[in-house]
């Protein structure tokens, strides 16, 4: 696989992308998240959203009273992010850039990337890149909280599986492929969204797209050897949403990385 088009994806998704994520908790993400950086004592001041999507965590955390930043490679995605921007009046910079390359006028408070948007970067060694640039922009006592999807999650819980939904005015069918040598998912999108040009009064015509999505399943011992390597340090680890250590059955992990701790 060319690394350099692991990202071709989130294109007619994105447009799809917020009803089909409705029944994210993303309030209660938030939260989360945000007991994180209070613990490290990050209350205000730049925080950098890295994989930012339509923006539904860059408006949440905005709202908490960060000066927020989101750079995602979408411009699809962050159209719609921008329309958010314009609704809520939130103050913030979104920047379309490969976050294996992505550059800030400055370094940052924080920097958080959750929904396992690290999990695209499907090779370790561009996964170290995208830390290093990481440990680049964080302030000297500055903090890196991220997710990632397990091994464990791809291998026994999405490889090989169907699932779909239909919705109004969209509806999907996402068919997942587990290559477990390789320890890459292959997501394979076929969506359906209605035209409303051409669906006047009751009508019902949609039109088909699909996508290619690729993600990596890593090990959280992998992980903490890519932080170290880029020059940050491993705080923590925990299974996602609770305080708990990771276990081998974790399906989603939260790390807490930087450069000094408090």
């Amino acid at each position: 696989m060319d690394s350099k088009n692991e990202f071709n994806a989130y294109g007619s998704f994105a447009a799809v992308y917020d009803t089909f994520m409705d029944n994210v908790p993303y309030e209660e993400w938030g939260t989360y998240l945000h007991g994180f950086l209070e613990e490290y004592n990050i209350e205000d001041g730049l925080v950098l959203d890295l994989g930012c999507g339509t923006g539904t965590m860059t408006e949440f955390m905005a709202a908490l009273g960060y000066d927020m930043i989101g750079v995602d490679n979408s411009v699809d995605m962050l159209g719609i992010a921008l329309e958010k921007r314009e609704k809520s009046g939130h103050d913030i910079l979104y920047l379309q850039q490969d976050m294996r390359e992505f550059e800030l006028y400055g370094t940052v408070r924080a920097i958080f990337s959750i929904c396992d948007s690290l999990n695209y970067i499907t090779q370790p060694k561009d996964l170290k890149q995208v830390f290093h640039w990481v440990h680049n922009y964080l302030d000297p006592d500055g903090v890196f909280i991220f997710d990632f999807n397990t091994e464990y999650k791809y291998r026994e819980i999405l490889g090989d599986t169907t699932i779909a939904e239909d919705r109004e005015k969209c509806s999907f069918i996402w068919e997942n492929y587990y290559y477990e040598e390789e320890r890459i998912n292959e997501y394979e999108l076929s969506l359906f969204i209605k035209d409303e040009e051409l669906s006047p009064g009751n009508g019902n015509v949609y039109r088909k797209y699909h996508e290619t999505h690729f993600q990596r399943g890593y090990t959280l011992d992998e992980i903490k050897q890519l932080v170290i390597s880029a020059g940050m340090k491993f705080f923590a680890a925990y299974d996602a949403f609770t305080r708990d250590a990771p276990s081998e059955i974790s399906e989603r992990i939260y790390v807490i990385a930087g450069k000094e701790k408090l």
